[in-house]
């Protein structure tokens, strides 16, 4: 009997478990619907910086080649590394894939003979380069469901003003991509310098802006809060990322959960079917020696 007591407290604690991931799975749901509504609630903005930006470069070709957001180097010493991932797990192997790029990212920089600085946007991330002893010159960790600029202004500013001294030779971001529900792709984009197709101009458009104080000092300030907005997207992107990979995560929790409990009452019926039939055994025999 204690063996099917010890059953009964098995199935028991897996139902316990079971009623956990389903309500985990119910509010991963419901965030991810809102993440997504972010996500694409903050591309208009970077869309509209990136238009103005890219008017003022192609009118103005003194501040284009002054500044130093777009200048090219023909090597890579130091590049910086914005790692983005979320600050808690049970997501499956969504935060695994992120780091195991950038680890590869790192490996194939420093067989380059190419240094790596490391800027960690999320726990997941700052543990990451932690282990492999990254040198990490800024991070933010406890973002929270809801991405605020105010929270990633700080340690993105600190590589803006690394890369525009030449400190820097290239700037990376590394993120979750957000495809559908069921895929999420890691994914490596330079940020700075600026790729050419940030600077494509279609509307043929040739007027100009009148500038206070000069072209290159707001051509400056809309690089650096297009690049800012392109951060908050990449973030917005993870967080979506992270609950629909929660969401699929804890329902396949859940359905392991209730075939769990199927084997467990199975073999609980068995071994109760068993003591059933050994006393009826024992009964009859008893009556046949009488």
């Amino acid at each position: 009997m204690s063996a099917a007591k010890e059953i009964r407290s098995k199935i028991k604690s897996v139902q316990n478990t079971q009623k956990i991931t389903r309500a985990m799975q119910m509010v991963a749901t419901s965030k991810m619907r809102k993440t997504q509504e972010r996500m694409k609630g903050a591309r208009p903005y970077a869309d509209n910086i990136r238009r103005v930006m890219t008017h003022l470069a192609l009118v103005n070709p003194y501040a284009r080649n002054a500044t130093p957001f777009l200048r090219e180097s023909l090597s890579q010493k130091k590049v910086g590394i914005i790692l983005i991932t979320s600050d808690k797990g049970l997501c499956g192997g969504l935060n695994a894939n992120t780091t195991k790029l950038f680890y590869e990212t790192v490996r194939k920089l420093n067989s380059e003979k190419t240094s790596v600085e490391v800027c960690a946007l999320g726990h997941k991330g700052y543990n990451a380069a932690h282990r492999i002893n990254s040198d990490i010159s800024s991070f933010a960790v406890g973002l929270g469901d809801v991405p605020h600029m105010e929270q990633l202004i700080g340690p993105v500013s600190h590589f803006l003003n690394e890369f525009r001294e030449g400190k820097l030779d290239a700037v990376y971001v590394i993120y979750s991509h957000f495809v559908n529900t069921m895929k999420q792709q890691p994914t490596l984009e330079r940020l700075l310098p600026l790729d050419k197709k940030d600077l494509e101009h279609t509307n043929g458009v040739s007027w100009d802006y009148e500038y206070e104080p000069s072209a290159l000092e707001v051509l400056e300030q809309l690089i650096r809060r297009y690049v800012e907005s392109v951060i908050y997207q990449c973030v917005a992107d993870n967080m979506a990322s992270e609950q629909a990979a929660r969401m699929i995560a804890m329902k396949a929790a859940t359905d392991n959960a209730k075939e769990a409990i199927d084997g467990l009452r199975l073999i609980y019926n068995k071994s109760r079917q068993a003591l059933i039939t050994k006393e009826l055994a024992e009964i009859v025999a008893g009556s046949a020696a009488v």
